[in-house]
């Protein structure tokens, strides 16, 4: 919501809904995926493993289909889009690298 917002104030209205509209669709996707694992992976219940690639897939698709609408509606800008898909991928990495930064500096010491 940070980088929408940023992207509200310096840019234009369709990039911040880009920006918006990619977190939101990277942020829900990484939400039902967990689910699904949760749900697959938890005795006594463990799925098979061709279930679990099916949904992902599905999931893949409906956000390749909404991402298609998005831009061909002309609704959201592709750079604005493509930096809100990013945003979650560059702040989960981010934040790995600065646990790791701190398990490297706690060996050190």
């Amino acid at each position: 919501m940070a980088a929408a917002a940023a992207a509200l104030l310096y840019l234009h209205f369709a990039f911040a809904l880009g920006v918006m509209a990619g977190g939101l669709i990277v942020t829900i996707n990484f939400h039902l995926l967990a689910g699904t694992l949760k749900k697959s992976l938890t005795p006594p219940h463990l799925a098979p493993h061709q279930l679990i690639i099916a949904k992902y897939y599905l999931r893949f698709i409906a956000s390749g289909v909404i991402i298609f609408f998005l831009i061909a509606g002309k609704l959201v800008d592709p750079l604005g889009l493509f930096v809100g898909l990013s945003v979650v991928v560059a702040s989960i990495s981010a934040a790995a690298a600065l646990e790791f930064t701190k398990l490297i500096f706690k060996e050190a010491v």
